[in-house]
């Protein structure tokens, strides 16, 4: 972690420094310490949208889940709709999220069910796709093993392909989750009544950009927490990946 964390400190000596020296307006560019103490300032106001945002995460990233797995399973116990739905898979990442996030206002309103769907369409394609080819990656010696001791189609996905899937899963889960905090943002930037994206979209409005910018620094740490917390659950689901692997 060194490395990463003394770079941010250049850059974060570096603006404070551009900032003082050249004057800049707050309303322009609001020096670090500026942003750290009105976003102290301001952290009721703060914890108060971030309440909701986690919130949607939780809920559109479950959604994308079990989306996600139920396909996955389903794909892997049949080749045709392999064939037939991987190509709509990646199809559907060609959706603009801009263009299609109003029209979900249009179609459910301001409530919960128009975010998650956006979370959802952000999230799934990572999490289905690396279940899908961590399922087609499994060793094929332990596959044709257990099936000349006469075990079922089902034993043989619970006891080879699904634990030879899991590793390609965290992968794809740390990209996913990093993606449901911004789409989350996303789509309260479209239309919502709470939520860190509404709070941006308040204070830019009045010129806040220091605020904006303690927002967005919330925003950061909230992904970068996600995003660790999912090598934890990975050592306690699947420890052995943990020996395994070189990090380890």
């Amino acid at each position: 972690m060194l490395p990463p964390l003394v770079l941010v400190a250049v850059g974060l000596v570096v603006w404070q420094w551009y900032v003082t020296a050249a004057d800049v307006r707050p309303q322009v560019l609001p020096s670090p310490l500026r942003v750290v103490q009105q976003g102290w300032a301001y952290r009721e106001q703060i914890w108060m949208h971030t309440v909701p945002t986690v919130q949607v995460t939780a809920v559109g990233f479950t959604v994308s889940l079990v989306l996600g797995w139920t396909l996955a399973i389903a794909v892997d116990f049949s080749p045709w709709l392999r064939r037939a739905l991987t190509p709509l898979l990646v199809a559907s990442q060609t959706l603009p999220i801009i263009a299609i996030a109003p029209l979900l206002i249009i179609w459910f309103g301001f409530g919960l069910l128009p975010k998650v769907v956006v979370i959802a369409l952000v999230t799934f394609f990572p999490i289905a796709v690396g279940l899908i080819e961590g399922f087609a990656a499994t060793d094929r010696q332990a596959t044709s093993l257990l099936r000349s001791m006469g075990a079922s189609r089902w034993q043989q996905f619970r006891y080879v392909r699904l634990p030879g899937a899991l590793p390609r899963f965290f992968t794809a889960l740390r990209i996913g989750i990093t993606y449901a905090v911004t789409g989350a943002i996303f789509a309260e930037y479209v239309g919502a009544t709470a939520g860190l994206g509404i709070f941006m979209s308040l204070q830019k409005n009045s010129f806040r950009t220091d605020l904006v910018l303690a927002a967005v620094l919330v925003t950061a740490l909230l992904s970068v927490s996600l995003f660790l917390l999912t090598y934890l659950v990975e050592r306690l689901v699947i420890p052995w990946n943990a020996r395994e692997s070189p990090r380890g």
